[in-house]
């Protein structure tokens, strides 16, 4: 999602310069919003299936009352101990609802940045480089990505945990709203949006920085755009690491931690999630798995701009190239 800078198309060698806007930076200007879509839902996807074993184990290091047999001192021992005592696709468990939410939520995720930033780029700093526009575009399309995603997400969680009662993602839905309602499903939201709100404005700002340090001319280039990401993802993940402790107390309803600070029924908000993770780990509990995020969002985040930036390129390209056979 860098920015419009308006050059001519990177990387394509013998066409013209296009007026601004119109360069493999902002996706071209005549583009439906069924490709702004398409493009935000394939990065999604990818983003979140890759590194998906990691996600999981990064689950179960969070977890503020663990089993004596779920306790880990690395992901690669949390791996190796998952697979040998719970079969080779344990890790992988939940996988299909998270497909099924991500590429929606990206979707929708990408499409509303690019408006956005296009939009507030021009009312800021005339349609130039903006990291304010960037930050407020990249939070205003989290309100939309948490909407569709929050349900994905507290299924996804239950599913990874250790010992979990539930076989099916089917059987986790339908237990889970008839003994805890539907709100349930949205019983993280407020904290994840105060997660991913500045999750995703230092995520932009750091990957627009990073590209106008390494990729100063906005051309396509693969490495620049999996650094930068890599980088950003790293620096948001690190960041925000006790919002996420909190939001998966809230998700995975752990019985073991609430019952040990006397905690009945069910735990709801980001204050008193703030509260028992205190209770349970002090301050060291709100950075619990914070090497398994941030080995989990580098590589995701460097996946997911290297393959929208090259959705743009080859979009653009495909573009320029029907253009010049006329």
């Amino acid at each position: 999602m860098a920015l419009s800078c308006g050059r001519a198309a990177a990387g394509l060698p013998g066409m013209e310069a296009e007026s601004p806007g119109e360069d493999y930076e902002s996706l071209p200007s005549g583009a439906s919003l069924s490709t702004h879509m398409t493009a935000g839902a394939v990065a999604g996807i990818l983003e979140h299936t890759v590194m998906y074993p990691v996600d999981s184990v990064k689950t179960r290091m969070q977890s503020l009352h663990p089993d004596p047999k779920a306790q880990y001192k690395s992901v690669y021992e949390a791996l190796k101990k998952i697979i040998h005592t719970e079969g080779f696709w344990r890790p992988l468990r939940g996988i299909n609802v998270t497909m099924l939410g991500a590429g929606p939520a990206h979707a929708m995720y990408f499409a509303c940045y690019e408006k956005m930033k296009r939009t507030l780029s021009d009312i800021i700093h005339h349609g130039r480089n903006s990291h304010l526009a960037n930050g407020i575009a990249g939070s205003m399309a989290t309100l939309l990505h948490d909407a569709v995603m929050n349900p994905a997400e507290v299924v996804k969680q239950r599913m990874q945990m250790y010992n979990s009662p539930y076989k099916t993602v089917l059987e986790c839905i339908r237990t889970v709203h008839k003994t805890e309602g539907l709100g349930a499903f949205y019983r993280s939201y407020t904290t994840q949006l105060t997660m991913n709100v500045p999750f995703q404005a230092i995520h932009f700002i750091t990957y627009e920085f990073m590209q106008e340090q390494i990729n100063p001319h906005r051309e396509y280039n693969p490495r620049s755009h999996i650094v930068s990401g890599a980088i950003a993802g790293a620096m948001a993940a690190a960041a925000t690491t006790p919002l996420d402790v909190c939001k998966t107390l809230l998700n995975t309803q752990e019985n073991m931690a609430l019952s040990s600070v006397n905690i009945s029924g069910h735990l709801s908000g980001m204050a008193n999630a703030f509260r028992t993770v205190y209770q349970l780990g002090g301050i060291p509990g709100y950075f619990r798995g914070v090497q398994a995020r941030v080995i989990y969002q580098m590589p995701s985040t460097a996946i997911a701009w290297s393959v929208y930036e090259f959705f743009k390129y080859f979009l653009t390209k495909h573009k320029l190239e029907k253009r010049a056979s006329y």
